[in-house]
């Protein structure tokens, strides 16, 4: 890419309204906060707007078994005694973290369908960035629930892409590792998986530093396993900038997803590490200077006035408008950043629990895998499949764009008038 960056934004206004429990820590409220401040801030004047089509349940299956799609789009509150084996089998219920609430299948299809639309996008080369805040739920199995994951949307886009892009790369700085993910593509090398997180006594309990991948896809599973309190420095210049370099060098992937889950930034509910929004989105920040098509996605946040904050901020560093004011702008849910009602965060005194030497080591057993590969792998690329088609219309399809065809790629996909966005979130 050379130039201004075009960026496209998806974002669905029923996607905040749905609701965990009480008790849960995921709020899917956050993306409510986080879009009146991407309106606040002005930034949507920069994009291009999406309202994204949801769904349906056969392009879940693309990667998730049929059973546990139609479980998804069948069980509801209301009938759960019917289906507790079912339950038990796809690890769902109020005895899991992945509760059965109302409009739980609308839900996945909202947020799957935002991911689904950016990697369309950018696969027809319509834009350079697509945000989905919606997306990045990346526990979830291709037969089981897991982590407040239904639908691994990540999954999903990451196949769409491939369609196009001889190999794609998946970078993930949640604080918990993106094991739905590595497991999806452990075994090929045309996608290269790299999470940092907390490894330990800590969910999932996968991603150690010696997982790197089976048979073809040796090599390209890249876990970077940390202590709690790591800080911006450690974090971005030890450990992330170094081995992202050395992946784009080694890898050369045609497109790349990152996943941005908030819940590394310091005072996380659920997370331990210490990063400000300025660590985590130097991440974002250099990730989008190589220039490579890039589909960005939430993730996990359980903090939401900071995942708000963290994905607003993010929304501008990618629009090359960093410099925002610290002030929090008025909003619907200003009262939610009191009491300074500033947009940054100050990291805790909390110890940094990853010594100088352990992360060397760390970087060093990183680099030396990515050496042994020896290159980027070469696909043989024909003829491009074709997206996937949609056997009924949608109520939507005659506001789709003109000269958008009636498969996957358009009929859901509607560019969104600016006072839309402010209508919706009223």
């Amino acid at each position: 890419m050379t130039g201004k960056s075009r960026v496209s934004y998806f974002y669905h206004p029923t996607c905040p309204l749905f609701y965990y429990g009480p008790s849960h820590p995921m709020k899917p409220h956050r993306l409510k906060l986080a879009h009146h401040l991407i309106l606040t801030y002005g930034l949507y004047k920069e994009m291009d707007c999406y309202r994204p089509h949801p769904a349906a349940a056969g392009e879940m299956t693309q990667f998730h078994s049929e059973d546990y799609v139609n479980f998804m789009s069948k069980v509801t509150p209301d009938n759960l005694r019917q289906y507790s084996a079912s339950m038990q089998r796809f690890n769902a219920g109020d005895s899991t973290d992945c509760p059965v609430f109302d409009g739980l299948f609308e839900f996945t299809q909202l947020y799957t369908g935002s991911s689904l639309d950016g990697a369309l996008q950018l696969c027809q080369g319509n834009t350079d960035i697509a945000i989905n805040w919606s997306g990045g739920l990346h526990h979830a199995k291709k037969g089981e629930a897991s982590g407040f994951c239904y639908i691994n949307d990540i999954v999903l886009a990451i196949l769409e892409l491939l369609k196009v892009h001889a190999r794609v790369l998946y970078v993930d700085i949640d604080v918990h590792h993106g094991d739905g993910v590595e497991e999806a593509f452990y075994t090929t090398d045309r996608v290269m998986t790299f999470s940092i997180h907390k490894y330990g006594d800590f969910f999932p309990g996968t991603g150690h530093i010696s997982d790197t991948g089976a048979k073809d896809g040796t090599g390209f599973s890249v876990n970077a396993p940390l202590n709690s309190g790591i800080t911006d420095e450690t974090y971005f210049h030890d450990l992330f900038k170094p081995v992202m370099e050395k992946i784009m060098q080694v890898f050369n992937p045609g497109a790349v997803v990152l996943q941005c889950g908030a819940d590394s930034l310091t005072g996380d509910r659920l997370g331990c590490f210490n990063l400000t929004l300025k660590g985590h989105a130097a991440c974002v920040e250099y990730v989008k200077s190589f220039g490579v098509p890039t589909l960005v996605l939430g993730g996990g946040g359980y903090t939401i006035r900071n995942v708000a904050r963290c994905w607003a901020y993010e929304t501008a560093v990618l629009l090359d408008k960093k410099d925002i004011p610290n002030e929090i702008p008025y909003n619907d849910y200003y009262e939610y950043y009191a009491p300074d009602y500033e947009l940054h965060l100050t990291p805790t005194p909390e110890e940094n629990m990853n010594g100088k030497d352990a992360l060397e080591d760390v970087r060093t057993e990183l680099l030396q895998q990515l050496q042994d590969l020896q290159g980027a792998p070469s696909v043989a690329m024909q003829q491009v499949p074709p997206s996937f088609q949609r056997a009924e219309a949608t109520e939507e399809d005659p506001d789709v764009r003109e000269g958008a065809s009636k498969t996957r790629s358009g009929d859901g996909v509607r560019k969104q008038h600016p006072s839309e966005l402010y209508d919706e979130v009223d």
